[in-house]
């Protein structure tokens, strides 16, 4: 269906808004609130309805429902006072009032990747793993095994393996599969199915060549909860074994990896995955006990001790933290111990180097950390990511903007890349490229309006290079997140180098923050 009103043209089909013939780059979840609310616009939509349709009723935050509606007016050209379009009843819902012209869209020819980003090739063989088919209340569980896939295929350095963060904004989509390759730029994609009754898991996972759609492997598994690990491996071993014939049955044993025998453990690990991307305040206190706990049953899960470390990271940068002292004394425990017991966990060593930066002011060891985990797995977005932002606070911008083009290449529709943005848009204000920070500090805007950290880095560039007005615009909204927030508290978000640090608080003033 494509929806026609003001200037905005939105394509159901295709998954596309534009505004005056300009694509709009938008969050998947974003975009299912927007569609959402154009098929019902005939009527109101209770927040239940909302939450119910887009989150799958998955428990979510007011801040978070508010953040996305937020967004979808930004993206329509909504935003303000007027709600024009989408407007708010206080305490009964949403509905869309827009005048809107609908039409069914127009036949897509399965080759067609008009108005798509079409990705050259890598030099060595590349897959996409998509997220697997899964009732809704196994989703979160079919994630994990997904995640488990790509990580043993990742381990293979001859490989070229999309992260999962792009890999999943395919879900629930009708997309043909040679778009899919264009758009991630992979000659593979593996895509598969979960169900689970009572403790019976079957498991079916089919490698397609994505520019002829031939179907070169296809392979079922049944089994007992307790055997899911080697149900993982069997797949992936066979995927593993198609993409490269050759490879001698040791180098494929080599691709298993299990974080956890203990599947109580497991389930909560991944339950603290699914949180943390939320990347709200609630839903990073639900990721920090889920990890917690994950660790607390098995002591010796890296991966889960790390993301627990690395959970506060999120909360100095966004001023969640309540007892500092108490709270980095935690984090140093934690990344030490992940350390400890993954020293050939990429996940584990990812968390604890950016925490050590990060948290614990320890740049040359985080540093370390985060270059080991990529020599282990140098297909993992996260820690190219991380490794940008260390080499940012490093006052090192030419090796940031690198190591920032690495993970946008291994994830390249990312629905954190906000994150991703926020980073290179932080390693031009250290080069003193106050244009091109200001350029990448609003496309974080764009991606998520409430990030303090891209408000902060728009408002002293703006301000630093003489946009005085908008420079005021992005203080005001600071202000309006957190009232609390002070030229001085930057010194206690960021672990900017002194230099950058100076600069920063200088725009700030001049943007009109409080001392």
């Amino acid at each position: 269906m494509l929806y026609v009103f003001d200037d905005c043209t939105v394509d159901a089909s295709r998954r596309e808004v534009r505004r005056a013939d300009k694509q709009i780059a938008v969050e998947p979840k974003v975009l299912d609130l927007v569609l959402y609310l154009l098929a019902n616009r005939d009527r109101l939509v209770s927040k239940d309805e909302l939450v119910s349709a887009v989150w799958n009723g998955r428990i979510v935050s007011d801040s978070a429902i508010s953040a996305c509606i937020h967004s979808a007016r930004v993206a329509l050209g909504d935003a303000g006072a007027g709600q024009r379009l989408i407007k708010t009843f206080p305490r009964k819902g949403l509905r869309f009032i827009g005048n809107v012209r609908s039409t069914p869209s127009p036949s897509i020819q399965p080759t067609s990747v008009a108005n798509s980003t079409v990705l050259a090739l890598p030099d060595r063989p590349s897959v996409a793993v998509l997220p697997f088919v899964a009732d809704p209340d196994q989703s979160y569980f079919a994630d994990g095994v997904v995640d488990e896939i790509i990580l043993a295929l990742s381990r293979m350095r001859w490989l070229f393996v999309i992260a999962r963060n792009s890999s999943f904004t395919y879900r629930d989509r009708a997309v043909d599969v040679r778009q899919i390759g264009r758009e991630l730029g992979v000659r593979y994609v593996i895509e598969g199915s979960l169900r689970k009754s009572g403790n019976r898991v079957r498991m079916t996972a089919q490698l397609i060549d994505a520019e002829s759609r031939l179907t070169l492997a296809g392979h079922r598994c049944d089994g007992v909860l307790g055997d899911i690990f080697e149900l993982q491996d069997t797949i992936v071993s066979e995927m593993i074994a198609v993409i490269a014939p050759k490879l001698e049955a040791n180098e494929i044993n080599r691709t298993r990896r299990k974080p956890t025998e203990n599947l109580d453990a497991y389930d909560l690990y991944l339950r603290g995955l699914e949180s943390y991307y939320l990347w709200t305040q609630p839903a990073h206190e639900m990721a920090l006990s889920f990890f917690k706990q994950a660790f607390a049953l098995d002591d010796n899960f890296a991966a889960a001790c790390g993301m627990a470390a690395r959970c506060y990271t999120s909360r100095k940068v966004n001023g969640w933290m309540v007892d500092r002292e108490a709270e980095v004394s935690e984090a140093r425990r934690l990344s030490r111990q992940a350390v400890a017991l993954g020293g050939d966990d990429p996940v584990a060593l990812t968390a604890a180097g950016f925490t050590n930066a990060h948290v614990l002011g320890e740049m040359a060891a985080g540093r370390t950390l985060v270059g080991r985990a990529l020599r282990l797995n140098p297909n993992y977005s996260v820690a190219w990511y991380c490794a940008g932002w260390i080499d940012v606070w490093l006052e090192d911008a030419a090796s940031a903007l690198d190591k920032f083009g690495y993970a946008i290449r291994y994830s390249p529709i990312d629905p954190m890349m906000f994150n991703f943005h926020a980073g290179i848009a932080s390693a031009h204000f250290v080069a003193g490229r106050l244009d091109d920070a200001r350029l990448y500090a609003l496309k974080a805007i764009d991606g998520r309006p409430a990030f303090v950290t891209a408000l902060q880095i728009a408002a002293a560039t703006c301000a630093l290079g003489g946009r005085l007005a908008e420079a005021r615009e992005h203080a005001a909204a600071l202000r309006g997140i957190n009232g609390d927030l002070r030229v001085g508290s930057a010194a206690d978000r960021f672990s900017l180098h002194p230099n950058t640090l100076i600069k920063l608080m200088e725009g700030l003033r001049l943007a009109g923050m409080p001392e």
